[in-house]
């Protein structure tokens, strides 16, 4: 049915446009895109590099499906005041398979020039560049770095915001506050790869200022994820229960855990110069397996008419979980071992050089050399050797982005 969405949004807009002609005439209907044709590989056999939440990556073969994608959306302006906006996105996600999703639902009502209220599905602000992470034409680097965008996967939200912004002489600022609740697949490479489905209720806030070439942002989002299908966590946690550690099995399950997490960007156009950096933390407010994080990148390029070449370094520093292990585990020397393991923290760097290239209106050409050295865990990689990956690896990617 997925395979299906697109077609089926791009068929209800030319729909709504033959029903509204005179409107299409007026200009209350407006409808885009964006999409990026990229190839890709890596210099290694052994593991595969992805985005996050992506259930396949690249390896030593050329592929088109890291950084691919087609999104269309469609607005439609009632009156002055109510408006509604649809997005759809096809891409490979958490199926080895190109699908598409609906990304954006939201009807929008501008209250005021300063207040305006949305209710639908809307993407989470958690990072500096959330709004528009998948329109690579936006962005100067190929990808946003997976050391940070690995830590918080969920991208959506149902539920409603509210945004404030006002001018303070040359400073405008923006505050958001949003509630809803989460729900989708996310992909976990653990034992062997699979697909694990989640509910989460989540609330928070951002925050914005821009002043001339430089801006600001500040996120706050708390989640109280919820998932009884991470199949190698439950198996575990059953061993656990029937060994009589039933409390640190219902510690380290993922079963309506409050999760915080928070970042505070800083990008700046001035002159000839790009700069984008960003750090963030991810923090369990209470036992749950998954490690506490933070991460940071720095990009910076300098515009030589239209060609930008940048340089960016992001790093992944796994805390480990806060759940606290029982001595009298140590008993049990196998099963200590596997719950030592599921609660480490993973651990990653990536030195990255690229270039882009705005030949034509609307068309740019990027390409990009990441440098990527896995610490612990095999880092952020996916499917690693049963041993882990240490080593360092190499992903060459090339692409052209496009809006229309």
């Amino acid at each position: 049915m997925k395979k299906h969405l697109m077609a089926a949004s791009i068929l209800a807009a030319l729909g709504l446009a033959q029903a509204h002609a005179g409107a299409l005439d007026s200009g209350n209907l407006s409808i885009g895109g964006f999409g990026t044709l990229g190839v890709a590989q890596s210099d290694a056999d052994d593991v595969q590099f992805a985005r996050y939440n992506q259930a396949v990556g690249v390896k030593d073969s050329p592929r088109i499906g890291l950084d691919s994608n087609l999104g269309l959306q469609a607005t439609y302006k009632f009156n002055d005041m109510f408006s509604a906006t649809a997005q759809v996105l096809t891409r490979k996600n958490t199926s080895p398979q190109f699908t598409t999703d609906l990304t954006w639902a939201f009807v929008k009502a501008k209250l005021s020039d300063e207040l305006s209220v949305r209710v639908g599905r809307m993407v989470l602000p958690a990072f500096t560049i959330s709004d528009y992470q998948n329109v690579g034409y936006a962005n100067t680097m190929m990808r946003p770095p997976i050391e940070m965008y690995g830590q918080e996967p969920i991208e959506n939200l149902d539920g409603a915001d509210a945004n404030w912004q006002h001018a303070f002489g040359d400073t405008n600022v923006t505050v958001q506050g949003f509630v809803g609740v989460s729900s989708g697949k996310l992909f976990l490479p653990t034992g062997g790869g699979l697909t694990a489905k989640y509910r989460a209720p989540a609330y928070g806030f951002a925050a914005s200022a821009e002043h001339g070439p430089f801006t600001v942002r500040l996120g706050h989002l708390r989640a109280k994820l919820d998932s009884d299908e991470v199949v190698p966590v439950n198996s575990l946690v059953n061993v656990l229960t029937q060994s009589g550690f039933a409390q640190l099995g219902r510690d380290i399950a993922l079963e309506e855990k409050h999760i915080n997490f928070t970042s505070l960007g800083l990008n700046m156009d001035w002159n000839n110069v790009v700069l984008q950096t960003e750090y963030a933390q991810r923090r369990a407010q209470e036992p749950v397996y998954a490690s506490d994080s933070d991460s940071w990148y720095v990009m910076a390029g300098y515009r030589f008419g239209k060609v930008l070449p940048y340089a960016a370094h992001a790093a992944l520093d796994g805390k480990g979980s806060i759940v606290r292990v029982p001595a009298a585990l140590a008993r049990a020397p196998q099963l200590a071992a596997a719950v030592d393991n599921l609660l480490l923290g993973a651990r990653q760097s990536t030195k990255l050089i690229g270039v882009r290239w705005d030949f034509a209106q609307s068309l740019a050409l990027k390409v990009q050399v990441d440098r990527v050295n896995p610490k612990r865990k095999s880092g952020s990689l996916i499917f690693p050797p049963a041993a882990g990956r240490r080593d360092s690896l190499t992903v060459v990617a090339a692409g052209v982005d496009f809006v229309f």
